[in-house]
């Protein structure tokens, strides 16, 4: 393919502005049919005062619309990408991104030089996309682990905090990046990794920005986000560190023929290593449905956070640098010109020859769904943080509505992220509203939703040992045959509140790929497998998940 060939929004000349994306046109018929002004105008007005003590049986939560995005993107900014502000904010508008948060590695460039740079052009985009909201965030090399996304609400101080917290806190900056077993400076880490969000938790609460966020970014691929950390990142400020990426970006690691005989969905192609928590067994550290262990496994990690009565929510996302089948190149250096001097790669160039790529563009195979009830910023932060999200992979799903309510009892209910106070023995539906795909996805699939799985775990709080990874109260408890249904139907489930305390959450897939899940059939008699090395066609396995719903019962 030619530069003059190229889509509009694959070339950085073009301005996303002079687009027609999908997602203006999703945005407006939602106004058209109301659904906008009826979410908006009840905000958090909708929602009925608790009693005194907490305890009065019931919950309502407000009308919600959903907006989609990724939390998780890499530009010029980051020094192992290559592709311009204008070419993924133009994808992302094609794809019907509604919302975006440009999330660059952590360097000496580019904290030096690169995150103020950066800004200018996040201004711009602004600018010139004022129907997508697009958000400046760091991938931060959290002490003694991994990676997280952190991002703010756009303000005067948004760059300023951004850039303070990588100098202070982060782990590549200051060799603070060991935390195996062995390491002598591990338990230093660790508590960096916890004041580092303690911190960010403060500039919230003195208002120095308006909002912030963290999130951890493919918590398994290398094995080394122990559970105890995992514990201790969320407790240290929950209303700050959110969740996980239930599944990792590089969805188009394993295409066949693609990257080689080996190559896994998400670049989970790790073995463990001195600084692998030695708990995990070895199978964690790869994808199973092209989602993470920790959340694919019925009754593991994730499960075990939840089974302790407090959301952590889980996500999806591109992780954009290098974009399966494209033709751009990075561009060549000025003569003595390197990142660390300039914080900025050169502007990618067009070549007729694929090049090297394990990613999809954002929002052409990973979306995160996010429900709002009003448009902007803090609106969708809010939602996050409310954990009212879903995530689909391969647009399996236009739409998805949840809502638990107690039988005979008037009202909306409960929904994704939110709490039902109900007593002991009383009767629930969960309603489960589904809006089929009416579309081909990008691929050129129509994808078709063949089941929907209902997971239940029992609430049993705090747990003694951090480091479990297991809920062994969790299991699917039903599986709906949804196979050829088409449109919007709503599933009625009913449920039962027992002695104590419980949470349900969903999951779904196309029924393409399916087996044991790994606790056992008993647990999850059909859940997401690993797929053979090298043979993992991310469009042949698609699956949706869905937060959870927590239910309160009272003297559970």
């Amino acid at each position: 393919m030619t530069e003059q060939q190229l889509p509009a929004w694959a070339d950085p000349s073009v301005s996303p502005a002079a687009l027609d994306p999908q997602g203006v046109s999703r945005r407006g018929l939602l106004r058209r049919a109301g659904l906008f002004g009826a979410a908006f105008a009840l905000g958090s007005a909708a929602v009925p005062a608790r009693a005194a003590d907490g305890r009065r049986p019931g919950g309502e939560d407000p009308r919600l619309a959903y907006l989609v995005g990724d939390h998780h993107i890499h530009s010029v900014y980051s020094h192992d990408a290559k592709y311009t502000f204008s070419q993924l904010a133009a994808a992302g508008a094609t794809y019907g991104l509604d919302w975006m948060v440009f999330t660059e590695h952590s360097n000496f460039g580019h904290a030096g030089f690169g995150a103020a740079l950066e800004h200018g052009e996040i201004l711009r985009a602004r600018a010139e996309n004022p129907r997508q909201l697009i958000f400046q965030g760091l991938e931060w090399y959290i002490p003694a682990a991994e990676h997280c996304t952190v991002f703010t609400a756009p303000g005067p101080h948004e760059v300023d905090v951004l850039t303070r917290f990588e100098r202070a806190y982060d782990g590549k900056l200051l060799a603070y990046d060991k935390g195996g077993p062995a390491d002598a400076d591990t338990a230093r880490n660790e508590a960096h990794a916890v004041k580092a969000i303690k911190w960010l938790a403060q500039q919230r609460r003195s208002g120095y920005v308006d909002d912030v966020l963290v999130l951890a970014n493919h918590p398994m691929r290398l094995g080394i986000d122990s559970p105890h950390e995992m514990r201790n990142w969320r407790d240290a400020a929950p209303e700050i560190m959110i969740g996980m990426e239930g599944a990792p970006g590089a969805q188009g690691a394993a295409v066949p023929g693609l990257r080689g005989a080996d190559s896994i969905r998400g670049e989970y192609e790790n073995k463990p290593s001195a600084q692998s928590w030695p708990g995990y067994p070895a199978d964690a550290l790869v994808t199973y449905g092209g989602f993470d262990w920790a959340t694919a496994t019925v009754g593991g990690l994730w499960d075990s956070m939840l089974a302790e009565g407090r959301l952590f929510s889980v996500t999806t996302n591109s992780d954009a640098h290098r974009i399966v089948f494209d033709t751009w190149r990075n561009g060549e250096w000025q003569p003595g010109q390197t990142f660390d001097s300039t914080g900025k790669l050169p502007d990618p160039v067009n070549t007729d020859t694929p090049q090297p790529g394990s990613d999809f563009w954002p929002g052409q195979f990973s979306r995160t769904h996010v429900g709002v009830t009003g448009h902007g910023y803090r609106a969708v932060m809010a939602g996050m943080r409310a954990g009212r999200v879903w995530l689909d992979h391969g647009h399996l799903l236009d739409g998805l509505e949840v809502r638990l309510t107690r039988d005979r009892v008037r009202g909306r209910g409960v929904t994704l992220g939110g709490r039902l106070r109900v007593r002991k023995g009383e009767k629930l539906t969960l309603n489960v509203t589904v809006t089929t795909a009416s579309r081909r996805n990008p691929q050129g699939i129509l994808p078709e939703l063949a089941h929907v799985d209902v997971i239940r775990g029992a609430v049993r709080g705090p747990v003694s040992d951090r480091d479990t990874w297991k809920a062994p109260d969790t299991r699917v408890v039903r599986t709906q045959d949804v196979s050829g249904r088409t449109g919007t139907y709503t599933l009625r489930i009913p449920l039962s509140a027992g002695e104590e305390s419980f949470y349900v959450r969903l999951r779904g897939s196309d029924g393409k790929r399916n087996g044991t899940g790994y606790l056992g059939a008993s647990v999850d008699p059909h859940g997401p497998v690993p797929h053979a090395p090298g043979d993992g066609d991310p469009w042949a396995d698609t699956w949706f998940y869905s937060n959870p719903v927590f239910v309160d019962v009272e003297g559970g």
